[in-house]
């Protein structure tokens, strides 16, 4: 085994275009580049990249505009040039973070060099095709692709218990294991000399209870749980602020819901923010942050929060709950508005409570992308011994034979390639060498072939 491996990262989403998973894979590559070997991203095109930022190489293969369907390019994962590059890099095991086209380039590239597949499973995909695709048997259709993609792999990680539960209720039953996701906050709260600097436009006073809310603006994350909750509060003679970092396309539709709820003047959308010290900076005043959301399977905010002393309002029973301890480094509910309105209306009165509890969540639930890579780190080493000693000859499926001639395809047309780059003379001399073994054999393959050139 080599002294330092190679890591070849795959993704369907990576900067330009941000969510939770792309900002995993950036801080994969970042630290497991820093501190165990070399790291390399594959990722589909996007013409708004500027990859030269990153610490580590990003090869980028041809990809389709699916972004009003999708929020990300759908990439085409035989793209021979990608595929050229990816084997000159020769990385010793692969890991996929998308079950789409991601790990379909990954198999494409475990049959040409052997490596390893890992594959990491974060999102609900479920719930993801059930919005995408109208048709039920298309739904079931694209359910059984992405589970069967998965089965391909080598090893499958969960980001989280309910996560892995997600997947075996989608008919996926072999082995995982759970591997956390990180964040990538330090512990500790910025200066409030810096979180004034970030919030002093704002109509936010000292008295009054701050709110805080990142994440997507899409209804499934648990926001109309919000509105009617915080309708309840304000009924009650209780006043706040709500602050919702994030964009989508329910945007709209909310901030008109807001309004009917009689909150336009207690909340402030302030859309997307990627300045991530700014981010820290809100994270830093508000007083809880709420997350009443059972789509998400990890919850990253949540993690974000308490690296910044920030307790959690969550439902009870989801993934991003998971760790949390009612009452000491959070807060847990019922998923409706009156349990959640009675929750955030008894904090209201306990705000000495709701810091204790951030200080618990900054020493109990933080976990740093850099530790978090480590003990990813320690596992490739274990599957890399695996696969060495032949304990991970996968069951071969009909998909693997399709992908290792769609490989075999790509190796000649590299190979066709090659022979257009050679001089005149190099190609003659290949001609008369064949045809003093080939005979009349290889006048045909070199007539078609010159037709070719």
């Amino acid at each position: 085994m080599k002294e330092k491996n190679t890591v070849c990262l795959m993704n369907d989403s990576f900067p330009p275009i941000i969510d939770g998973v792309a900002n995993a894979v950036v801080n994969y590559c970042i630290y497991y580049q820093k501190n165990f070997g070399s790291a390399v991203a594959a990722v589909p095109y996007h013409p708004d990249a500027v990859d030269e930022a990153f610490p580590f190489p990003v090869i980028r293969y041809r990809s389709y505009d699916t972004t009003r369907l999708v929020r990300y390019r759908a990439g085409y994962p035989f793209s021979v040039e990608a595929i050229k590059q990816l084997k000159a890099k020769d990385p010793d095991l692969i890991h996929s973070h998308c079950p789409f086209m991601s790990t379909f380039l990954a198999r494409t590239l475990r049959e040409l060099n052997g490596a390893p597949i890992v594959f990491t499973y974060h999102t609900k995909f479920d719930i993801d095709i059930a919005k995408t695709v109208p048709s039920r048997t298309l739904q079931e259709q694209a359910v059984k692709m992405v589970v069967n993609n998965i089965k391909a792999c080598d090893e499958v990680w969960a980001v989280s218990r309910g996560a892995g539960e997600n997947l075996r209720s989608m008919g996926y039953d072999g082995d995982y294991i759970i591997m956390e996701n990180g964040v990538d906050f330090p512990r500790g709260r910025v200066p409030e000399e810096t979180v004034q600097a970030a919030v002093h436009q704002f109509d936010l006073p000292e008295q009054l209870p701050v709110y805080l809310f990142i994440g997507r603006m899409m209804w499934y994350k648990g926001l109309k749980l919000i509105f009617d909750s915080l309708h309840r509060v304000l009924e009650e003679g209780k006043d706040f602020r709500m602050v919702l970092i994030g964009d989508g396309s329910d945007r709209p539709d909310m901030e008109a819901y807001a309004a009917e709820c009689g909150l336009s003047a207690k909340c402030l959308f302030l859309g997307e923010i990627r300045d991530r010290e700014l981010l820290r900076a809100w994270y830093c005043r508000a007083d809880l942050f709420l997350f009443p959301s059972s789509y998400d399977t990890n919850g990253l905010v949540v993690r974000e929060a308490a690296a910044c002393g920030l307790a959690s309002v969550l439902i009870a029973g989801s993934c991003a709950a998971e760790g949390v301890k009612d009452g000491v480094n959070g807060f847990l509910c019922e998923e409706h508005d009156e349990a959640l309105a009675a929750l955030i209306s008894s904090l209201w009165e306990r705000r000495p409570a709701v810091k204790q509890a951030g200080i618990h969540a900054m020493n109990q639930l933080y976990l740093s992308w850099e530790e978090s890579v480590s003990r990813a780190a320690e596992r490739y080493e274990i599957i890399l011994e695996r696969a060495a000693s032949g304990e991970l000859d996968h069951q071969r499926r009909l998909s693997d034979s399709l992908l290792h001639t769609a490989s075999n395809m790509i190796e000649g047309v590299e190979r066709l390639r090659e022979i257009r780059e050679l001089s005149k003379e190099e190609l003659h001399a290949m001609y008369v060498w064949q045809k003093s073994h080939l005979g009349r054999f290889a006048d045909g393959i070199w007539e078609k072939l010159n037709n070719i050139i």
